[in-house]
């Protein structure tokens, strides 16, 4: 049996997670150095290891290893914690710096680089333009996961983050089509001017035809998961299933696998995470976690693994010529096509918004995985690989480590993320319908009134098909809920911590007398009344997803039992004698001369506290 290959991913997996433990144990080195750059590091060193011994890596990260097993994780990952209500508040400049801004920097710098290679003196004129155009679409691909974190950490303003994170989840999608065009052109012996409107025409059907399969499958999983009530264990099952099914689809159908998987993992999430219980939604995003994090974590160590272990082409003016083209020309599109873009946007990037845009176009994973898998038959591909290699490292470590002292030195434009209030919520609801309203009598059809026309659909039509309960919840109410969460339950601590404190003035040869009483006192619906009134207000509120989440930090689940926590603390500090009255006045307003003893009879407070205590422990541990 052959065991080698699955027992070294094996190792491999285990040491980048203890590489990883290691990093976050010590947290501070993270804040200042990014992950990849670490995780780079330790694969050097492996690297290094295993050249000292003369031992080569498995050949484990094949094309279809990459693109069938490694990647879907990873655009899974990306599309399914988007922030969905300023991602499609912007989806206009996302999508204009995502498509353009990727056509933008694949065909300058491919331009640039076949000019560079018709000097004699860097040895390159071998390489055609085609080659040029494929590399340069490889290296355009832009991963700012370092970025992502540091914008998240300083609070940057809410349009720049969402511009960064959806540019980078949609021109992974451009660049893979690109990659997949070019590589067939590349194998042309020459290009007539229709095989180039032809692929201007195959480019928007491939992209266009990705995004319709997506929606299809994130619809039927919808649908599905609205019969799933009684098995409640394969939820997450349909959910994985139905993502890979539409990236397997959309790769037989030759269109936008990447496209597909984003915009299922989209409509999944407003649709599913409905039907789906509290449990589920939990497993599937911690699943979808990890595994987009074990593939990304995998890629960039073995990076760090091939930089020492296989042979280079290295060429210098090609190379530094690479990464002068590549900074240059993100630099110049990013000016170019915010100038455009800012008259159509209502808030506009100022010169400290672009200079983080462009500043923030990082290298990464997508980037060497395209460049490793290239065909053999490609002239150069060892001087692709060590070019992008070069302009990898170059853009990780030095732009990821700088990025955080130059946000903060320049100053850029920060938001209050906090601001989860009622307040916020409804004025923001009235300002929709109110900018609904204007467009719609001056005649103007602007993404408020498509947005308003979107929304009725939806509650009239589509919500009665996918939603087991076709009632639309208000978004003021999910947040209300979800505000109530926190007040309520600590209300109720307090409350039972200090009902729960009557046995501890009463002696225990008065409650054995009374015990037989005691059990009387409370009826059994009386019982069954507090058990679901507690279930339904303090554990069954389904908490909304946090608008901002980190592209590897899960939300933050930690609070809801952080005061379940507190609320046991309560009820054990209530126990210890005294603490009932010196803490009955401050809740408890009672006529003069009353007391709560003379108002209810101790034995009944006793017996009260018991049962509550039961109820309370028979419910589930924290929010799941």
């Amino acid at each position: 049996m052959e065991i080698q290959i699955p027992f070294e991913i094996t190792l491999w997996m285990l040491l980048a997670s203890f590489a990883k433990i290691g990093f976050h144990v010590y947290h501070k080195i993270t804040i200042w150095v990014p992950e990849s750059c670490l995780l780079i590091s330790i694969g050097l060193i492996v690297g290094a290891i295993m050249h000292s011994v003369h031992e080569t890596p498995p050949a484990v990260l094949t094309s279809n290893v990459f693109f069938l097993y490694m990647l879907p994780p990873i655009v899974l990952d990306s599309g399914y914690f988007m922030p969905t209500r300023p991602f499609f508040e912007n989806i206009g400049t996302v999508l204009w710096f995502a498509v353009v801004g990727t056509l933008w920097n694949s065909i300058g710098i491919g331009m640039s680089l076949y000019a560079i290679c018709q000097i004699e003196a860097f040895n390159v004129q071998d390489i055609s333009l085609q080659e040029n155009l494929l590399f340069a679409a490889i290296i355009s691909a832009v991963d700012p996961v370092a970025v992502l974190n540091v914008f998240e950490d300083v609070s940057v303003n809410e349009q720049l983050y969402i511009v960064v994170f959806g540019e980078c989840l949609f021109n992974d999608a451009v660049t893979v089509v690109l990659y997949n065009m070019f590589t067939f052109v590349a194998e042309m012996p020459t290009v007539q001017p229709v095989d180039v409107f032809l692929g201007v025409g195959r480019f928007f059907v491939v992209g266009l035809g990705g995004m319709g399969f997506g929606i299809l499958f994130g619809f039927v999983a919808a649908f599905t998961t609205r019969f799933t009530s009684k098995v409640r264990e394969i939820e997450p099952l349909f959910i994985f299933m139905y993502s890979y099914l539409a990236y397997l689809v959309a790769e037989l159908f030759a269109i936008s696998s990447i496209m597909a998987i984003v915009c299922c993992a989209l409509t999944m999430k407003y649709y599913v995470e409905e039907n789906v219980s509290q449990r589920s939604c939990t497993t599937i995003r911690h699943l979808v976690k990890m595994l987009g994090s074990i593939s990304e974590t995998l890629i960039f160590f073995f990076l760090g693994v091939v930089t020492i272990t296989t042979e280079h082409e290295w060429n210098w003016g090609y190379i530094l010529f690479t990464l002068l083209f590549a900074f240059l020309w993100r630099g110049l599109g990013i000016l170019v096509l915010t100038q455009i873009i800012n008259p159509f946007r209502t808030i506009s990037f100022n010169m400290k918004d672009q200079f983080g845009l462009a500043y923030g176009g990082l290298r990464g994973a997508i980037s060497f995985a395209l460049a490793f898998t290239l065909p053999e038959n490609i002239g150069r591909k060892q001087l692709f690989v060590t070019a992008t290699i070069a302009i990898i490292l170059f853009t990780v470590f030095l732009q990821g480590i700088s990025i955080r002292p130059l946000i903060e030195f320049i100053n850029v434009r920060r938001t209050n993320r906090n601001l989860d209030t009622i307040n916020v919520e409804i004025h923001c609801r009235v300002m929709e319908h109110t900018m609904a309203g204007i467009e719609d009598l001056c005649g103007q059809w602007s993404h408020f009134y498509w947005k308003d026309k979107f929304m009725r659909f939806n509650n009239r039509i589509l919500r009665r098909i996918l939603i087991r309960d076709a009632r639309a919840e208000s978004s003021i109410v999910a947040l209300y809920k979800k505000l109530e969460l926190q007040n309520a339950i600590e209300v109720l601590d307090t409350v039972s911590g200090e009902i729960s404190a009557a046995p501890s003035v009463i002696s225990l040869q008065e409650e054995q007398k009374e015990s037989s009483k005691q059990k009387m006192s409370l009826m059994t619906e009386d019982l069954k009344n507090m058990h679901k009134i507690l279930s339904k207000n303090m554990y069954k509120i389904r908490q909304r997803t946090v608008a901002f989440t980190s592209k590897h930090a899960l939300p933050n689940d930690s609070q809801p039992r952080e005061i379940l926590i507190r609320r046991h603390a309560s009820i054990r500090r209530s126990l210890r004698p005294g603490s009932f009255q010196s803490t009955s006045q401050k809740y408890f307003s009672l006529p003069a001369g009353q007391s709560l003893g003379s108002k209810y009879p101790s034995s009944r407070l006793s017996h009260a506290g018991k049962l509550l205590k039961q109820i309370l422990h028979t419910l589930p541990l924290g929010i799941t």
